[in-house]
């Protein structure tokens, strides 16, 4: 048995004091690029879920009509967000503005398995009056929990 304490937050090898200099991106940049983003879902999904149902679609008081409307809603854009996380290192709300995604672990670089997990954190980070999103503001690595959860940070790119 060790005498590491498992309840620690994950730690990081990355040297932030002389080495890397990193530049964490607060919590209102943030806002704006998840803003760009969902604007630029909002492009591609808005037209599909009419054109496969119908401007009836919008007036529906359902939270999900069907089969498409999971997959063109919420399948899709998890995907994509995934895909650009793991091959661009952020959405293009974030290469917009300048910012980068990276793992506080051994290597900047996140892994699938590391941005499904980010991704997947997001619900707990909102499920409490977004308390979890908030938190950004006031941690001094602007991490929110899902960064936390993920062991990852968003800095200002060079």
């Amino acid at each position: 048995m060790t005498d590491e304490d498992i309840y620690q937050a994950p730690s990081s090898n990355l040297d932030f004091e002389t080495n890397d200099k990193l530049e964490f991106a607060g919590f209102w940049i943030r806002v704006l690029a998840s803003i760009i983003d969902t604007i630029l879902i909002m492009l591609v999904t808005y037209p599909l879920l009419t054109v496969i149902y119908g401007l009836d679609y919008w007036a529906s008081d359902s939270f999900l009509v069907g089969f498409w409307d999971l997959l063109i809603s919420y399948v899709m854009p998890a995907i994509a967000i995934v895909l650009f996380w793991v091959y661009r290192s952020a959405t293009p709300g974030k290469i917009l503005l300048g910012l980068q995604i990276i793992s506080l672990g051994d290597t900047k670089k996140l892994s699938v398995g590391q941005s499904i997990g980010r991704y997947l954190a997001y619900f707990p980070s909102m499920f409490c009056l977004f308390i979890g999103i908030i938190w950004v503001a006031f941690d001094k690595r602007k991490q929110g929990w899902h960064d936390k959860l993920a062991n990852t940070a968003v800095v200002k790119r060079r």
